[in-house]
């Protein structure tokens, strides 16, 4: 019975001494991110996953003014390694975790979504996010300098691709450049720019600190059943 209840109190301590563990990760992937949490903490229930969502470049500026983060899930390769090159991250800890796919997005049912389509000047106003700070609208502006848009579209910019998608989805714009994981199976008219009209949307992530719970959920972020759950969110992983 002593052995029983000190294994108890062992138990109880550790739950308590659990860590947060503060996640930074770019709009596109918050919804498959909250997804993996979920997962995670079947077989953790102890842990604390703290998530703070917005564009890479604003998570990046909030990094390098002192934001406690412990790992960062960005949209793009560029700031986790800049953060590495200045010290502020993990040597050696930056991975890329999936590979986006842009995609235009319109709630309206049975649109033909393309270039003809665009180049009619019927979609406007059109939606894209900030190429200054999220990787997703530097792929919707290359698309859109391959397209003849006639100077009557208007171009909304987001500052992330939830905003993006948001003007879209409340009718405030026609269309909307987003990730293709934000608009799977949610209906509308669906249109997939060739990846060759783009740079590749590598995302990678990095740990900020040495936390050993931080670490733990990292690594699950690699795993078998994490890179399969990315997959169904409309990503591909390294080795695809």
């Amino acid at each position: 019975m002593r052995y029983l209840f000190a294994a108890a109190l062992l138990l109880l301590q550790s739950l308590a001494c659990a860590a947060p563990v503060r996640v930074a990760v770019a709009a596109n992937f918050a919804v498959p991110l909250r997804a993996l949490v979920s997962a995670y903490r079947h077989d953790h229930p102890q842990a604390d996953i703290q998530v703070t969502v917005a564009s890479t470049g604003k998570l990046a500026a909030q990094i390098r003014q002192g934001a406690p983060f412990d790992l960062f899930l960005a949209a793009d390769q560029r700031r986790p390694e800049e953060l590495e090159n200045e010290g502020l991250a993990q040597a050696g800890s930056r991975q890329t975790y999936a590979l986006g796919r842009l995609a235009l997005w319109s709630r309206k049912a049975n649109l033909d979504l393309g270039p003809e389509l665009l180049n009619s000047g019927q979609l406007s106003p059109l939606a894209l996010a900030n190429a200054r700070t999220a990787p997703y609208g530097v792929a919707a502006e290359a698309v859109i300098a391959t397209l003849a848009l006639p100077d009557s579209v208007t171009l909304v910019r987001g500052e992330n691709v939830a905003q993006t998608f948001h003007f879209a989805d409340s009718g405030a714009a026609q269309a909307a450049f987003v990730a293709y994981s934000q608009v799977l199976g949610q209906g509308g008219s669906l249109w997939l720019p060739p990846a060759r009209l783009y740079e590749p949307i590598i995302q990678q992530a990095v740990r900020l600190t040495d936390s050993p719970d931080a670490a733990r959920f990292y690594r699950y972020l690699f795993s078998a059943s994490a890179r399969e759950s990315i997959r169904r969110a409309g990503y591909a992983v390294d080795g695809d």
